[in-house]
């Protein structure tokens, strides 16, 4: 039996956890069936132009789920990836995301975003991706996230690294190969290498 286009808009909204009302063009769905679940309270606007389930789940993880959903092309990194893989203490107010050096900025007007420009093997290697909300979130793994934070020492904080070595290490995160392996690709070997050895 056909669904109706309401039908089918909550199902496509609960197979992909947060939708967007171009998602729905696809489909030759019109906008206005999304607005109107919206106003009967099935569906809830969670941003500027995205839209859940109205009895959906939210998680502690649900900044990084809007941002990836607007920038699929981005990375979570930095303090937001210490803060996603719970290293150290640091808990940001902006969603930090690397983008390739030659991309457009992207216009995220909430949540707040902070965009740092990666290139090469720095933005493409290390990136793990999790399954939040029914959205795929790419994150930098704990070592690579570590590596960058020494690279990026001038915008987060020299301490802010030391900090974030030291849990990945007594958590077990990751490995001293890791490390090395993403302190080469980031070129702050020699920065990392004192303090790696004093762990070591």
């Amino acid at each position: 039996m056909d669904q109706s286009p309401a039908e089918q808009t909550l199902d496509l909204i609960e197979t992909a956890g947060v939708l967007r009302p171009k998602d729905l063009d696809v489909y030759d769905i019109p906008h206005q069936v999304l607005y109107r679940l919206r106003d009967r309270g099935l569906v809830t606007q969670v941003g500027r132009g995205l839209y859940m389930l109205a009895n959906a789940e939210v998680t502690e993880n649900h900044a990084l789920v809007e941002v990836c959903k607007r920038v699929p092309h981005g990375v979570i990194c930095l303090l937001s990836a210490l803060q996603f893989h719970t290293l150290g203490t640091q808990a940001p107010f902006q969603v930090w995301l690397a983008i390739d050096g030659k991309a457009r900025r992207p216009h995220v007007d909430y949540p707040p975003l902070r965009v740092v420009r990666f290139t090469g093997r720095a933005l493409t290697e290390g990136i793990e991706e999790h399954e939040i909300e029914g959205v795929t979130v790419r994150v930098y793994n704990p070592a690579k996230t570590v590596a960058d934070c020494f690279k990026y020492r001038n915008k987060t904080g020299l301490d802010v690294a030391i900090e974030a070595l030291r849990e990945c290490r007594r958590e077990r995160k990751a490995t001293i190969h890791d490390l090395w392996y993403y302190a080469k690709i980031d070129r702050v070997a020699n920065v990392m290498k004192p303090y790696i050895e004093a762990m070591t």
